[in-house]
């Protein structure tokens, strides 16, 4: 596919978000299957939608970690925590924003991504040599 300017602008807005690395592990992964998706997602979610200048980057993060913990996405829970560190998203942040799972779309919900979210920003200290950050 021909990288048009809301793909360079998703995949520069991925890249900032989920961590260059990221991005690389997921170029590497990619197939004549999954090629039509990841093409899908870096220009809808993040070139139409994450790149947009109506929300910061932090603001976009606590909104997707909510959602995604009150669909029950634990996975990607977890790499939204991961990509806070990128965001400017506080442990703080997330643990508020998770309170609001827990009013709006259910304690079970909640309780399940609050311990991903302690989980995923515990091991995101000891990787980074500090105390726990939850």
């Amino acid at each position: 596919m021909a990288e048009n300017a809301r793909h360079k602008a998703g995949r520069a807005t991925r890249s900032a978000v989920l961590g260059e690395a990221y991005v690389a592990r997921s170029d590497a992964g990619r197939s004549d299957f999954n090629a039509d998706f990841l093409d899908f997602i870096t220009e809808g979610a993040w070139g139409a939608v994450w790149s947009r200048p109506g929300l910061t980057k932090r603001e976009r993060s606590l909104i997707t970690i909510a959602l995604l913990a009150t669909l029950g996405h634990h996975e990607e829970v977890a790499m939204h925590v991961r990509a806070s560190a990128n965001t400017g998203a506080s442990a703080e942040d997330i643990k508020e924003a998770l309170l609001h799972v827990a009013v709006y779309a259910g304690v079970p919900a909640a309780n399940q991504a609050v311990k991903i979210a302690e989980q995923t920003l515990n091991e995101m200290a000891a990787e980074a040599g500090e105390e726990s950050r939850s």
